[in-house]
């Protein structure tokens, strides 16, 4: 019997980084052997303002015939390029409520969302973020506008251990063996005399740095990200400052707490 393909769904708003967003889940497509689906979601009030029955659903035929076109023009290109199934599937509705029920349905193996260039997440209101790592059970990766993970390029991949929880990298470990070794892994931890311990080498697959628990330890973090040119950052979805890792970390997020 073949074995199914890794199913990753891509939440797109077709704004400006959806090309980032789509090859770095082509990235991870490329490495866990999956196939994507775009998923693309239009409010009412965006495309059926005040106007008849009849005038209604010609607006909403038309704009989905462009959106339509639109994205055969992303992802049809990307998917001949790099090899890739990508499906895409465009609906017309309450954003989460749709996106719920594309989960529940389809199950996907891991949610791709872009973060919003300029946009720090705040996590209340009508935030998409929490939203998805509430509603998908497993793995959600938050895809960088500014270091996007590229395909056929090797993946360089950090572990974020915070106070409140460590990660296991045995959790990770498809991902782990597709990736640059050694793995970098960032403790943030209280009692030390200096910001930043003395590295330490664990093991042949990983690297370790230990920084003092502060105000300012992610900065120092990310700085540690760019000097060891890691795309990857991998953290539990229940960390309690996850909201501060998403909006100081200039890289690409996954965020798992089971096994992949």
């Amino acid at each position: 019997m073949e074995k199914a393909k890794y199913k990753i769904l891509l939440l797109s708003d077709l704004k400006n980084s959806n090309d980032l967003d789509l090859k770095s889940a082509v990235s991870l497509a490329k490495m866990l052997d999956g196939e994507i689906t775009l998923f693309h979601i239009k409010k009412p009030i965006e495309v059926v303002e005040r106007e008849s029955q009849l005038s209604a659903i010609r607006s909403i035929n038309h704009n989905h015939l462009i959106t339509d076109k639109k994205i055969e023009s992303i992802v049809k290109p990307i998917g001949k390029e790099y090899s890739v199934s990508i499906d895409y599937k465009l609906s017309l509705g309450n954003v989460k409520h749709e996106i719920e029920s594309y989960i529940q349905e389809n199950n996907p193996d891991i949610v791709v969302l872009g973060k919003k260039k300029g946009k720090k997440i705040n996590f209340i209101g009508d935030n998409i973020t929490e939203f998805v790592l509430k509603t998908h059970k497993g793995p959600v990766m938050i895809a960088s506008n500014q270091d996007a993970l590229q395909p056929n390029q090797e993946v360089s991949l950090g572990v974020l251990n915070t106070v409140d929880k460590s990660l296991n990298i045995n959790s990770i470990e498809k991902l782990v063996n597709k990736t640059k070794s050694p793995i970098k892994t960032f403790h943030i931890t209280k009692g030390l005399n200096n910001e930043v311990s003395q590295n330490t080498t664990l093991n042949n697959n990983n690297f370790e740095y230990i920084f003092e628990e502060s105000d300012t330890a992610l900065e120092s973090v990310s700085k540690y990200i760019s000097k060891n040119k890691i795309n990857l950052m991998c953290l539990d979805k229940n960390n309690k400052t996850k909201r501060d890792i998403i909006n100081t970390l200039n890289v690409s997020l996954l965020l798992t707490e089971d096994k992949i």
